[in-house]
């Protein structure tokens, strides 16, 4: 499916960063998009890469970066050329709940994602006394840091699946009003 997309010209590419602490559920978001199924993840050490085709004619590459201390310090490495940020919350940590807060709020400042959009995923939803997506979005003050761009907070469960075609068909219509064609200056002056 990836290899067949990357090489239609008719098939827009985007990049999406998938970042959030560790044992968010980033790689289990990935995985259960990629592959429909139940996989046993491990941390992530660096990153996992998959290409996601959810519509026919755009294809996601989907950067899941580590969310390990560590590894958050290189997170903005990450950010050229991308068209789409989603940040996996976990809904039942509420230890550190303030720490994924300034992780996003740091990786918003980034010059590279300036008014890309951002979808917030309130991940683990089945787990009684998680927080909901209107808690995380008061929480992580979404509608003053987004306010710039495009953005949406959807609640899901990695593990089963549920919110996750509703939260990735959203950052789809993003993405694509997002990549909407921009006047090319050299090609502009280049015709002129």
């Amino acid at each position: 499916m990836g290899l067949w997309s990357s090489k239609n010209p008719k098939v827009k590419q985007a990049q999406i960063l998938l970042l959030g602490l560790d044992s968010a559920g980033k790689s289990t978001v990935l995985y259960k998009l990629k592959l429909a199924k139940d996989i046993v993840t491990t941390p992530t050490i660096g990153f996992n890469v998959e290409m996601i085709e959810l519509e026919k004619r755009l294809s996601f590459t989907v950067w899941d970066v580590g969310g390990q201390e560590k590894m958050r310090t290189v997170w903005g490495c990450y950010c050229e050329r991308i068209s789409g940020l989603v940040y996996v919350v976990d809904s039942t940590d509420k230890r550190r709940l303030e720490d994924s807060r300034r992780e996003f709020e740091h990786i918003l400042k980034n010059e590279h994602i300036k008014n890309v959009p951002v979808v917030l995923l309130a991940n683990k939803q089945d787990v009684p006394g998680a927080l909901t997506a209107e808690d995380i979005t008061r929480m992580f003050k979404v509608k003053k840091l987004c306010c710039d761009r495009n953005w949406y907070v959807q609640p899901c469960c990695a593990l089963t699946g549920d919110g996750l075609a509703e939260g990735f068909r959203k950052l789809t219509e993003f993405v694509k009003s997002y990549m909407k064609p921009r006047v090319d200056t050299f090609a502009f002056f280049k015709q002129n």
